[in-house]
């Protein structure tokens, strides 16, 4: 007698298998914490922020750009603009350590943002702001 059924089930279950070089990544579940602000000089803000569940820096960068675009609303202004954020994980808690300045008018450089439309955008993709 001979057995067709392996045959046949072995291209069928080939097909379920992931393709070679397919890396399966955990669902991204962030878990946000502190935020700190503070005023250093005028138009010139720190941000702090923590949290767990990062993928990598990006994600703390982004963290801090949404507190910042929500403290510079409440400010009462409509512009920041970039000037370093650093990163550190410890533990699997992600800190970030940013500088913005902010602004009535679109700030000069590359790295400016809109505070209306970054806080809405933040709120979108389930970012807390200050």
């Amino acid at each position: 007698m001979i057995r067709v059924l392996p045959i046949l089930a072995a291209p069928a279950l080939a097909a379920c298998a992931e393709p070679a070089g397919t890396v399966m990544q955990d669902p991204f579940r962030p878990a946000y914490g502190v935020i700190e602000t503070r005023l250093l000089d005028g138009d010139l803000v720190n941000f702090r922020v923590e949290m767990a569940g990062a993928r990598d820096n990006a994600d703390v960068a982004r963290y801090a750009e949404c507190a910042a675009a929500q403290y510079t609303l409440i400010r009462g202004y409509g512009f920041a603009r970039h000037v370093r954020t650093q990163v550190a994980e410890a533990g699997g808690i992600w800190s970030g350590d940013a500088i913005y300045t902010i602004s009535p008018a679109l700030p000069d450089g590359l790295r400016t943002i809109d505070a209306e439309v970054t806080v809405a955008e933040c709120e979108r993709n389930g970012i807390p702001t200050v």
